[in-house]
């Protein structure tokens, strides 16, 4: 099990420029501190977890 607080996590540029919004098909900025990838046209952040972003909307936090 894993602690409830979360670590910051490296995101490689390349990957961020690959890797992209599911609801929207637009791209995603790290925020890196709070540890989350932006969706600024969903108004979604995806939690990163262990240095893996999760890119699901159920896990996705509302701006």
């Amino acid at each position: 099990m894993t602690d409830s607080k979360q670590t910051t996590s490296h995101i490689d540029p390349k990957m961020l420029g690959i890797i992209i919004c599911p609801k929207t098909r637009g791209p995603l900025v790290h925020d890196k501190a709070a540890n989350e990838l932006i969706s600024k046209k969903a108004k979604l952040a995806y939690p990163i977890r262990d240095g893996v972003p999760i890119l699901l909307e159920s896990t996705a936090r509302s701006l």
